[in-house]
């Protein structure tokens, strides 16, 4: 008997030594991840065809129903990632949504598996088939949204280099794009030539499969606990700013040696220096750290939380002040991105699209061009771009500088895409392979600038914020979806370029129009790119050379 407890006691000795963290979770959560996201493709890339031909529902009624959709589900990463760096953190998260995800699609595949439950041919939907269907579509966004990029956060976090970091980030975008590359080719054929039932089932399936090869790695995930809302936090510099308005400021030179002029927190109260300075940007805010009378209790505690607040958390507020300039410039990105699926598959209608005599390629699958080029640009960046860059510049690559050769790419794309548009008008019918060009060239692009980007915010913004910076892309995509219709009606209404017949059309000039703003708006990324400093210097110091690289990368 005293030998069963003790090699139980060594059990649990040998459990609790299991290391945490590291590149060991990767294939838990990149799996899991392919998984799910093939499993929510299922339903959301085919969900047009699927609404008009199963649910009678009208082209432009389903071409909005759609819209909405993927609105709500780019938009909806920003509430999972609050939700994980406020309350529940990343696993917790990800799980729930996960298996909202996996409800949502077995409703789909209910309404189409079970004749009750949608209209037969030419017939309006009842109240309940649409409550069904609505209920499904309600489920399905909320949990890949609510997913989202917080499993992205999750995976970086089981990382502590920045170059390992950096290198999940470009795994994490390539999978998802090979993932979206299956959806709209293998997802869309068997729903299309097997059926419905049958592509749905096996989305549910899919999903079943990535949640529990997500939960199986468990025990080897290094989890980060929230501290509460941070959001709470920023909110209390702004208001013990207002309500500290007037309050004169220590002068700049006196701040960093009268450090009892600013609040540090009780546990920061050393001799000497603070660990963490204040900035000299957006002074006006230090006044929420600045100490007066009243403020602090005895004990060294802050009396009024909403008028007093600890550096730090005003140096956080600033963090973010500085990064919106950078993240506002590439909104842009996302419109031109936008506008040129849109406009590919106006083109892809009017042009030749067969592939040899008998196969004809569908007009919306030509978007898989540009999925594949990120994939495979993605890899190549991955392998060969740090260390070329090196090479030729003899410094490492920023992700500021990888963000900007991403924004000239996506102009290069613009004017290849006006250049086809150009010569299309002029030989009717032309090959539609020509419009892969300018979609492989923007691929590159979302190759150097999606990672860039989530690289960047999740190094800099505080780290209380960490599923919030990785969320920021994805509301790149929701502003640049709801951006691209407006300005796509915009066009239509000031113009005569975009006709029901686009042959008596000029989509050339509205893609060259979007080269104009695109250069204009680099214009202001470089701006703001030259006047940001990075607050990790040490993570993305431009002067490591290449052997300290080396050794990080080891």
């Amino acid at each position: 008997m005293a030998g069963s407890d003790a090699e139980h006691q060594l059990l649990l000795g040998e459990h609790s030594q299991i290391k945490r963290g590291g590149w060991i979770t990767f294939p838990f959560i990149t799996v899991g991840m392919m998984g799910m996201t093939l499993a929510s493709g299922g339903w959301s890339s085919n969900l047009v065809v699927y609404l008009i031909e199963e649910f009678n529902v009208k082209s432009v009624d389903a071409a909005q129903i759609s819209n909405i959709v993927n609105g709500c589900s780019s938009l909806l990463p920003i509430a999972g990632a609050i939700l994980a760096d406020s309350f529940f953190g990343c696993f917790s998260v990800i799980t729930f949504s996960s298996i909202v995800s996996l409800l949502g699609i077995f409703l789909f595949t209910l309404t189409a598996t079970l004749q009750s439950l949608r209209p037969s041919q030419g017939e309006t939907p009842s109240k309940l088939q649409l409550g069904v269907l609505y209920s499904a579509l309600t489920l399905g966004s909320i949990g890949s949204g609510g997913r989202g990029f917080t499993i992205a956060t999750m995976g970086a976090n089981q990382l502590t280099k920045s170059t390992d970091q950096e290198v999940f980030f470009n795994w994490f975008f390539f999978t998802l794009y090979v993932a979206s590359v299956i959806n709209f080719t293998a997802t869309v054929y068997i729903e299309d030539n097997i059926g419905w039932g049958c592509g749905l089932g096996l989305s549910v399936a899919i999903n079943t499969v990535g949640l529990a090869v997500f939960l199986a790695g468990k025990r080897y995930y290094r989890s980060v606990k929230p501290k509460g809302s941070p959001f709470i936090s920023l909110a209390r510099v702004v208001v013990a700013t207002i309500r500290k308005w007037k309050v004169v400021l220590v002068s700049s030179k006196n701040q960093h040696s009268q450090d009892d002029s600013y609040y540090y927190g009780r546990s920061n109260q050393v001799a000497g220096l603070p660990s963490s300075a204040l900035t000299p940007s957006f002074r006006f805010l230090d006044r929420a750290a600045l100490k007066t009378e009243g403020d602090t209790k005895p004990d060294g505690s802050i009396a009024k939380s909403w008028r007093l607040c600890t550096v730090e958390e005003v140096e956080d507020l600033k963090t973010l002040l500085r990064l919106f300039p950078l993240w506002s410039a590439s909104i842009f990105l996302s419109i031109t991105i936008g506008i040129q699926i849109s406009l590919t598959i106006l083109q892809a209608l009017t042009m030749d699209r067969h592939l040899g005599p008998h196969f004809q390629i569908p007009a919306s699958s030509f978007y898989v061009f540009g999925l594949l080029s990120t994939a495979i640009f993605i890899c190549v960046i991955d392998r060969f771009l740090p260390s070329t860059w090196r090479k030729l510049t003899g410094l490492s690559l920023t992700p500021l500088q990888r963000i900007g050769l991403g924004h000239v790419l996506n102009i290069v794309a613009m004017a290849a895409s006006a250049l086809v548009e150009s010569r299309r008008l002029q030989f009717l019918p032309m090959s539609a392979l020509w419009l892969a060009v300018p979609l492989i060239i923007v691929g590159a692009g979302e190759a150097l600038h999606f990672p860039g980007q989530v690289s960047l915010y999740y190094e800099e913004f505080p780290v209380s914020l960490r599923n919030t910076a990785t969320a920021m892309v994805a509301l790149h995509i929701g502003i640049g979806f709801y951006l691209t219709t407006a300005l796509i009606d915009l066009v239509r209404r000031v113009t005569a370029w975009l006709p029901d017949n686009i042959n008596q059309g000029r989509i050339d000039n509205v893609f060259w129009m979007m080269v104009v703003i695109g250069m204009a708006n680099f214009g202001y990324y470089l701006m703001c790119a030259r006047r940001y400093e990075y607050q990790n210097a040490g993570k993305w110091d431009a002067t490591t050379s290449s052997s300290e690289s080396h050794e990080d990368q080891d």
